[in-house]
């Protein structure tokens, strides 16, 4: 069966090749990107895949509330029903890790925006949907202060504590909605992979993106991953795992997402803990 499925951050590397795979399937996909010429370059590339099924183009700034607010509404304007949502999109480093509010992007990008555009499109993701919710491997306890921007941290440090904190609201999400909602998992791609962002950090080649590709590809659409809410998938393992122990944590847990609840309002963009 043919799914309806929205991937961010598709216009390259793992976000890429993943929309490579699924298109390739005749799934519809929904791209997402930051820069429209990356998007209309991406929509051309993937069209000249045989069997390419429906593709569709949307353009917004991850690091600004309001434009991932406008993101889900237009998605939802255009699609009753959901499939699938790939929160695929992340920062590592970048020459402006802080947003003109104060906050640092790598909690704005990868904890929060995806949180915000996963509630706003619970109404069109029903019950046998699934939220694939990127992790990784480097998972360090979220400093609260300065996911209120009130303190600055490395590169590696924000990335990380960024990483548990997308983990822990898929923990915290899943058992809240239970079995009223979508399936809601997080999954380390595996480590060290060949995209943009590694080769800039780290100065390295990577392995292959395919290996990411594939895994986030399954967790999508295979049996493997059908009772796999509120779980983590650790491809550097190959199996479901454990996370950081604070994401195993309901206390935790609801501390990061009431933290990701003030620091939206702080940006006039409205959002409520699901309980």
């Amino acid at each position: 069966m043919k799914k309806t499925i929205l991937l961010t951050g598709a216009t390259d590397g793992i976000g890429q090749e993943t929309a490579k795979l699924l298109v390739a399937e005749g799934h519809t996909v929904l791209l997402h990107g930051r820069s429209e010429e990356k998007l209309v370059k991406t929509k051309d590339i993937l069209s000249r895949i045989s069997g390419a099924g429906i593709i569709e183009a949307y353009r917004a700034d991850l690091s600004k509330l309001a434009e991932v607010d406008a993101l889900a509404s237009a998605v939802a304007k255009n699609h009753s029903k959901i499939d699938v949502v790939i929160n695929n999109a992340g920062v590592f480093s970048t020459p402006t890790p802080v947003t003109e509010e104060g906050y640092d992007i790598r909690f704005i990008v990868n904890t929060i925006a995806p949180y915000l555009l996963t509630t706003r499109l619970l109404p069109q993701l029903p019950t046998g949907s699934r939220v694939i919710n990127l992790s990784s491997a480097a998972q360090s306890p979220v400093n609260f202060d300065a996911f209120a921007g009130k303190t600055r941290l490395s590169d590696n440090d924000a990335y990380a504590q960024s990483k548990l904190g997308i983990t822990m609201w898929s923990f915290q999400l899943a058992n809240e909605l239970g079995n009223n909602g979508p399936s809601i998992m997080a999954v380390n791609p595996a480590s060290m992979l060949g995209s943009n962002m590694v080769k800039e950090a780290y100065g390295v080649e990577g392995k292959g993106l395919d290996i990411g590709a594939d895994i986030l590809v399954r967790a999508a659409l295979s049996d493997e991953f059908t009772n796999a809410s509120g779980r983590y998938f650790d491809n550097d393992k190959g199996e479901f795992s454990n996370p950081h122990p604070d994401a195993l944590s309901s206390d935790k847990n609801k501390k990061l997402v009431m933290a990701i609840v003030d620091v939206a309002r702080a940006l006039n963009v409205e959002i409520s803990e699901i309980s």
